[in-house]
């Protein structure tokens, strides 16, 4: 399966995973790239010294392309410099304006990287592609995660494509297998950006407990709110309900400050160091494999397509599994509709 993503990215198979902060780290990347699609690593809030620690795990683990994230607001000093210089295939930025980072797409692209801009709006995809990118991911409002879309993937991949013309882009939010990527295909992407199916794979860094709730979820169970809020106010999510959703919408969805156990611990994550730092109730923080205690406060992000999500397996097998049902629904299924 050949498309401009994937050409543009020179990797097998357009399909990538999404850079999901503190859960997407080095073996996932590397496994979903050594299986032909796009790994990425999630670098949100790490230091310059923690990235390039990361970036060249997945170098040691994989000969083939991979990506980093780079989430806007949570930008360390040097960390873009870092990236430059460590040079991964390619670097996606998000939740930003892309007019403020012409210089640093300019910079990471003379260095060799390619330059994606995730967005969630054709107004935003067509700033993104006058300020230099290689290619778009269009996010639509049913991805789980923090959620750039305001609309659904159904409805925005086809605006974005007529607001790009030919600039590669792929498809995120609601997708977790096959049948989503030959769907987003059709609509005018040119590959996928998949997060909650690689969540609950065997190489993510979610916590087991994340995991299993993943496989048990249900569409109808996600809330799109701003409630995780402790460490980045304001920025809508998409999560799984949990027992602290639900005491807090038993208690009229109050105001940050105000809210069901706020202040509680939720966990402790452990540092690099050896050193343990608490997390509370409300935090932005998904619950990590490297996360102690208690984990029921933390943020269970999750999409729509969570309810195709019915067990752990591992990376490249998600991989592999999707490009041949697409291959299968373009081949038989939609072939078969043209006479």
């Amino acid at each position: 399966m050949r498309t401009a993503l994937s050409d543009v990215l020179g990797i097998e198979h357009p399909v990538i995973s999404a850079g999901m902060g503190v859960v997407a780290m080095a073996r996932l990347a590397a496994a979903v790239s050594d299986a032909g699609g796009m790994g990425t690593i999630g670098l949100a809030a790490m230091d310059p010294g923690a990235a390039r620690a990361e970036i060249r795990t997945a170098g040691d683990l994989t000969s083939r392309p991979f990506g980093v994230n780079l989430l806007i607001p949570f930008l360390e000093p040097g960390l873009i410099e870092a990236v430059i210089e460590e040079r991964p295939a390619a670097a996606t930025f998000f939740w930003g304006e892309p007019d403020d980072f012409r210089d640093a797409i300019r910079r990471l692209k003379d260095a060799g990287t390619r330059v994606l801009w995730q967005c969630g709006s054709a107004e935003e995809a067509r700033a993104a592609a006058k300020a230099g990118v290689d290619a778009i991911i269009a996010q639509g409002l049913d991805a789980g995660g923090h959620v750039r879309g305001i609309v659904t993937t159904l409805a925005l991949i086809p605006e974005v494509r007529d607001a790009i013309g030919d600039l590669p882009m792929a498809a995120a939010g609601g997708i977790a297998d096959g049948r989503g990527l030959a769907a987003v295909l059709a609509l005018g992407a040119d590959g996928a950006a998949i997060g909650t199916r690689f969540a609950a794979s065997v190489e993510s860094a979610a916590h087991p407990l994340y995991k299993e709730r993943l496989v048990r979820g249900h569409a109808s169970e996600t809330i799109h709110t701003t409630l995780y809020d402790i460490g980045w106010p304001d920025a809508a999510h998409r999560v799984l309900r949990t027992p602290v959703v639900e005491e807090w919408e038993r208690a009229g969805r109050p105001a940050s400050g105000s809210r069901p156990g706020e202040g509680a611990p939720a966990g402790r994550i452990r540092r690099r160091d050896g050193s343990a730092a608490p997390l509370t109730r409300y935090s932005v923080i998904p619950p990590a494999e490297y996360i102690e205690g208690d984990v029921e406060g933390l943020a269970y992000y999750a999409g729509e397509s969570v309810s195709l999500v019915r067990e752990i397996l591992p990376a490249g097998e998600i991989v592999r599994r999707i490009v041949a049902e697409a291959e299968e629904v373009i081949a038989k299924r939609l072939a078969s509709l043209v006479r």
